[in-house]
């Protein structure tokens, strides 16, 4: 019996750690594991705000009971009746005050560090459309293309592809480069999300949005359109191959020949589909 219970609780913790960096995972807990820059900042601040919501919830637990106990009837027959106390009264506007600031400081870093955007070492334009995505590199010689969403019928399993995730065309980005992302859509509004990198910006049409991120580690990470966009909008995923900067030039360099040439295409296709 109690080999049987160590071993549910084995399997419990093993299920509900924290999600691996590429995608969310059935009873997963927390943030996707970070794999970027802004998101190490963000799961850092969380990380801290669980400390503080676990250690005011125990306080003010423990002071309940301890009223409780020391206050009921059968204990406290003749109640006091105490209607001031200025200490008591300092203390509990001080330190509400100071836990206020603890989290304000490291909360204006991460918007500070999310608002400014670093000299960018490339960039990379994202169109919204119903429902998938159009990238182009405007600093690799021109290349873009469309992602859209395999079919579920199409997926297989066998090969690690995830339901509602893959894409035909994946978004091959370099890790430790500093990425300014242009983000914009030719119909109604969208949101570009990819949680591991830490970024989630509305796709608008008619406005160019930027935000920016560093991917730290290689690997493929997954991510969806945030905004309601129609029928569609569950089936606008983002799938993104992040290697090194040799492995980025060595696709760049194959992709200026199967994308290169189509930019213009793609984009009148794309409006086309749209109407």
């Amino acid at each position: 019996m109690m080999k049987k219970l160590i071993l549910s609780l084995l399997a419990f913790v093993a299920i509900s750690s924290p999600a691996l960096a590429d995608y969310p995972h059935s009873w997963g807990l927390g943030l996707q594991e970070p794999a970027g820059v802004l998101m190490q900042q963000m799961s850092d601040f969380h990380h801290m705000l669980v400390y503080i919501i676990v250690a005011i919830a125990a306080f003010v637990l423990a002071l309940l009971i301890w009223v409780v106990v020391r206050y009921n009837a059968k204990a406290n027959p003749v109640p006091s009746k105490t209607t001031h106390n200025t200490l008591l009264e300092v203390v509990w506007t001080v330190i509400p005050v100071v836990i206020l600031i603890v989290i304000a400081v490291p909360s204006f870093k991460v918007l500070f560090s999310q608002g400014r955007i670093p000299q960018a070492e490339m960039t990379l334009k994202v169109t919204g459309y119903q429902w998938y995505w159009g990238y182009e590199y405007p600093d690799q010689g021109g290349i873009a293309f469309n992602a859209n969403m395999i079919p579920e019928k199409e997926i297989d399993p066998s090969k690690g592809q995830k339901r509602l995730l893959e894409t035909d065309n994946e978004l091959v980005l370099p890790v430790d480069t500093v990425i300014r992302v242009q983000i914009t859509a030719s119909d109604v509004i969208h949101a570009w999300t990819v949680p591991a990198f830490g970024v989630k910006k509305d796709a608008m049409p008619g406005r160019l949005n930027e935000a920016w991120f560093k991917i730290t580690k290689p690997g493929i990470y997954y991510g969806q359109c945030s905004e309601i966009c129609g029928n569609g909008h569950a089936y606008m995923p983002i799938k993104v191959r992040a290697v090194s900067k040799e492995e980025f030039a060595t696709w760049a360099a194959e992709a200026k020949t199967k994308f290169g040439s189509n930019v213009n295409s793609n984009i009148t296709i794309a409006q086309t589909e749209v109407q």
